[in-house]
């Protein structure tokens, strides 16, 4: 063959053999990142299955402990305790009372987002991978022993869970972990695959599977069991609330006089069952309390005679029976959290006087009641709105049931004339007479007011608001309250015109809200409703617009309808 023949052949088969070489190169480097990929994915998976285990176990553990311990609880407790107001009335303005389930799904998501990301880096840095689960665990523990009612021991599920789930994290880590790729054999050229990309693929993937799967099916039997095992103590309350049989009541409430309901479609029932009685608490788990084992303790200035007394102490006093509208300091103007219901219970006075307790106005030291619940809020009470003759008490039934555990099963207090967060203390265990000057409680510390009576204000029910009536006389219709003053007179107006005296329904007491109507001669076009009231002092309700901080808010209630 010539020699230029010779060379082209030659420099041909070098361009095949580079190419060749290219070829698999650039397919190893594709494998490698392949394989880095599959590693990358696993290792999230495994950090998934830890941060499962670790829950699983804490649930477990605070089975033995309290189940307000367990971490996802805690650390919730934890965020709506140190939330700025504004966030917290964000909350219940966009989810009401979902805003608990909305909490701890994000808390969730977002422990299942941390566990991932650190099974990746315990991919690359096991130790340190295991090391910020026990960390995050260390978070969980210092969250739930920083709880108004925490304790040592609340600190156990998170601690226990996390040594758990780090463990689980450094075997799963160990699985994926490979020995150096080995140098290629001679003679084997560059396409023998044990480069990078083997060295990625080179895991225990048996291993891996196998241990994955152990883990998961142990802690789900442990989460399981935590379940059950609380399933088994909570049925010991619920047994004792099914058990309980409200007393027949010394002190009747009146009977409702005829014409207080209104026949309206889409008007608020004058009593509002227990299943649609609004809920606003900060408990992520509502407290299931066995009725034989509570008591409450009644101590601090001015009390002469210290009280502990338990339910069936409670159950032999005079029961007096009152219907008590209930109302919400985050209430915004128009809002829905408000209820109406027939309270059974004992007068919260009377005991007080038993204690030795005299309010301000006849020289009594104490001008706070502080009451303490089982899930550690605070609610501060003036004295001597207590005990100036309304029906302040502490309920056992509502709507002739016991108190629901939404509600505070098996006592809470209740005190007519202002808002919940100073007057309605649910799962109550303690009450201690302080003052105002040496001792905020739980919401005053967040920007609310000391004292908040429940400010005139007015609702309109139907039409709903963006509503299409047709022409024609139209029931505007809805509620109106002032607890413990009485509505005396409400006014609708159409278009900022002049006001409508509405018709009210007969009043029940002075403590519970009132409904009203005012037909309405509607026509065609888009209108703006608006609603005022007046209470018994003669007070008309103000249109000044505020919010809910610090004492409740004030606004006439309005709707925009459009009748066609």
């Amino acid at each position: 063959m010539p020699d230029g023949q010779s060379r082209d052949a030659a420099g041909e088969a070098a361009r095949v053999k580079e190419t060749d070489a290219q070829r698999h190169g650039t397919a190893r480097a594709e494998g490698a990142r392949r394989s880095r990929a599959v590693l990358t994915v696993l290792a999230a998976l495994g950090g998934l299955i830890a941060g499962f285990c670790s829950l699983a176990t804490a649930e477990l553990v605070s089975t033995l402990v309290r189940p307000e311990a367990g971490p996802v609880t805690a650390v919730g407790g934890a965020v709506i305790d140190r939330s700025p107001t504004a966030l917290k009335e964000f909350a219940v303005r966009h989810f009401g009372t979902g805003d608990k389930p909305a909490l701890e799904l994000g808390i969730v998501v977002l422990l299942a987002v941390f566990a991932m990301a650190v099974g990746v880096l315990a991919l690359h840095h096991r130790r340190t991978g295991s090391a910020a689960v026990l960390l995050f665990g260390a978070v969980g523990a210092v969250a739930a022993v920083g709880r108004p009612e925490g304790s040592a021991p609340d600190a156990l599920p998170s601690v226990v869970g996390a040594a758990v789930g780090a463990g689980v994290l450094f075997a799963l880590t160990g699985r994926l972990t490979t020995a150096p790729p080995r140098p290629p054999a001679s003679g084997s050229g560059s396409g023998s695959g044990s480069g990078s990309g083997e060295a990625y693929r080179a895991f225990d993937r048996r291993g891996f599977v196998i241990t994955a799967a152990v883990a998961t099916a142990v802690s789900a039997g442990a989460g399981l069991l935590g379940r059950r095992l609380t399933s088994s103590v909570q049925a010991g309350a619920t047994a004792s609330r099914h058990d309980l049989v409200l007393p027949v009541p010394d002190s009747p409430a009146p009977a409702v006089p005829a014409g207080t309901g209104l026949d309206i479609r889409g008007l608020s029932p004058f009593f509002t069952s227990n299943k649609d009685f609004y809920r606003v608490d900060t408990a992520l788990v509502v407290p299931r309390l066995d009725a034989a084992g509570w008591r409450l303790r009644i101590h601090g200035e001015g009390v002469a005679r210290p009280l502990t007394v338990g339910l069936h102490d409670l159950l032999r006093r005079e029961i007096i029976e009152r219907d008590i509208t209930l109302a919400c300091v985050s209430n915004e103007v128009g809002g829905p959290y408000i209820g109406n219901a027939r309270w059974l219970g004992v007068g919260l006075a009377d005991l007080l006087r038993e204690a030795g307790v005299r309010p301000p106005s006849a020289g009594g030291p104490a001008d706070q009641l502080v009451a303490r619940s089982v899930d550690g809020m605070t609610v501060g009470t003036p004295v001597e709105a207590v005990m100036d003759g309304r029906d302040a008490m502490l309920a056992l039934g509502m709507n002739g049931e016991p108190l629901p555990f939404a509600h505070g099963f098996p006592v809470r207090m209740v005190v007519p004339g202002l808002y919940g967060y100073v007057s309605a203390c649910k799962w109550i265990e303690d009450i201690e007479l302080t003052t105002f000057d040496a001792y905020d409680a739980y919401w005053v510390r967040r920007s609310w007011a000391q004292q908040a009576p429940v400010k005139t204000e007015s609702r309109i029910d139907t039409p709903r608001s963006l509503a299409s009536p047709k022409p024609g006389t139209v029931p505007v219709a809805g509620v109106a309250w002032a607890q413990h003053r009485g509505i005396s007179r409400v006014e609708v107006r159409v278009d900022r015109g002049e006001w409508h005296p509405a018709r009210l329904a007969a009043a029940d007491n002075r403590d519970t809200w009132r409904q009203w109507v005012w037909e309405w001669p509607a026509t065609s076009g888009r209108h703006t409703l608006e609603v005022r009231a007046t209470d018994g002092t003669g007070a008309t309700q103000t249109g000044r617009r505020a919010g809910t901080v610090p004492d409740g808010a004030t606004g006439w209630h309005s709707v925009e309808v459009y009748v066609s």
